[in-house]
């Protein structure tokens, strides 16, 4: 397991494609083209010792060019730069919670067989999905070869990223899927569930029967192979992966973290209640405390099945947005504990508001497509200037809420994307 580049990663750019839009980056110079192909001479050697045949390197590498846009990427990850109460308004909205429990509906059939073969429940896995990759609207567009062939020759993590540059080829030379198919994130994951390549090798399973493990046209074997990851990272049947608990007024939280657990007993003793105010279950399960906003934020008791979420995409935001849509899908509700911000996020739906009020404001900023690029960002911060707002760009609250009571003109209507069919 690596730090920050786990087995599947989500990636700034599909989540970009529920919030906000990274920038590009100028493309391949000579120079950089020329160290590039240096590069993938070097490679050969190691790719043939570990399995990939020299007509398979030859072959897939040759015309590759280096991609530049990526490298910024590696040091923006949205886990770990974005404010998590944005985070989690743009994965868990009650769009995404609408579509999920359609999605389990449609795929009941499938979801309760993985339930049964591995021990994951369906609305853990949907919720995976939804996350990853909005119920398969959002798969990634960018060729896996060309990514990964760059963070292998560049930027930081370069040992990582050729494991999987590696193992990219070797899915192309066995036959598992072509080339053409292979495209996703900007970190090299792809699918309908978002699998890193290595992991694809040791974990996608054919859950569909027709003798091929194919996370991108196959949503069967996406569910599958997922809850086969879940299980091999220990999921338990029997467990919960949390819940949301109050509490007591001075508790000392030194020490919290997901990591140090204790016995639910323990927790009680201290005055830890459920959200609700009423008492924890009894018993020794172990669990530890996040507190993702601090102490004045909510807080939560994890089992281990939250680390098998976290083990995911090594990010305890990202397994929080997991979790809690799995709730959602099961009928739960939002937090009962505000996020510690007098500015809280805002939804897909209300990010696409917010872009047809800055349209009806005269702000070209292309499609309400709930998508803050850089023309959505520099007309908020001209409308924050005028509101008296920091100057961020951000899309919070406190900016559509001021862009609804002083714009006068009818705002454009702004359509949800249709689903895929």
């Amino acid at each position: 397991m690596k730090p920050r580049y786990s087995l599947p990663v989500l990636s700034l750019a599909l989540w970009a494609g529920a919030a906000y839009a990274a920038e590009p980056a100028p493309g391949a110079t000579a120079d950089s083209s020329a160290d590039f192909a240096q590069c993938l001479s070097q490679l050969r050697g190691q790719a043939i010792k570990q399995g990939v045949s020299a007509s398979t390197f030859d072959t897939y590498t040759q015309g590759l060019e280096p991609d530049l846009s990526i490298l910024p990427l590696l040091d923006a990850q949205p886990e770990f730069k974005t404010p998590i109460w944005d985070y989690l308004a743009a994965l868990v909205d009650n769009e995404r919670v609408a579509d999920g429990k359609l999605a389990m509906q449609q795929w009941q059939s499938e979801l309760t067989r993985a339930q049964s073969q591995f021990g994951v429940d369906p609305a853990t896995v949907v919720a995976v999905w939804g996350v990853e990759s909005n119920f398969g609207k959002n798969l990634g567009g960018r060729p896996l070869l060309t990514s990964l062939s760059t963070l292998s020759c560049m930027g930081r993590r370069q040992t990582y990223f050729r494991g999987e540059f590696f193992a990219t080829l070797k899915i192309i030379q066995q036959d598992h899927l072509g080339p053409e198919r292979l495209n996703g994130s900007w970190a090299g994951a792809f699918g309908q569930t978002q699998f890193m390549p290595s992991t694809y090798m040791r974990l996608a399973v054919d859950f569909d029967g027709d003798g091929r493990r194919d996370l991108v046209d196959s949503v069967p074997d996406a569910l599958g192979s997922t809850a086969n990851f879940l299980k091999r990272a220990g999921w338990k049947a029997d467990l919960p992966w949390g819940f949301e608990v109050r509490l007591p007024d001075g508790m000392n939280t030194e020490g919290a973290g997901r990591r140090n657990k204790q016995a639910m007993s323990a927790w009680a003793a201290k005055g830890v209640t459920r959200a609700d105010g009423s008492p924890l279950p009894s018993g020794n399960t172990q669990v530890g405390l996040l507190l993702p906003a601090g102490a004045s934020g909510p807080a939560f008791l994890v089992t281990r099945n939250f680390d098998a979420l976290y083990s995911y995409n090594a990010a305890e935001s990202y397994g929080l947005a997991i979790a809690h849509l799995s709730d959602r899908l099961r009928g739960g509700g939002p937090f009962v504990q505000a996020w510690p911000t007098d500015d809280p996020g805002i939804s897909r739906a209300e990010r696409r508001e917010l872009q047809s009020l800055l349209i009806a404001r005269g702000f070209d900023i292309g499609e309400p497509d709930g998508i803050i690029g850089s023309r959505t960002r520099k007309a908020l911060q001209d409308i924050q200037r005028e509101a008296g707002f920091p100057e961020n760009g951000r899309a919070g609250m406190k900016s559509l809420q001021w862009l609804r009571q002083n714009t006068s003109a009818q705002p454009v209507t702004a359509t949800r994307p249709a689903p895929q069919q």
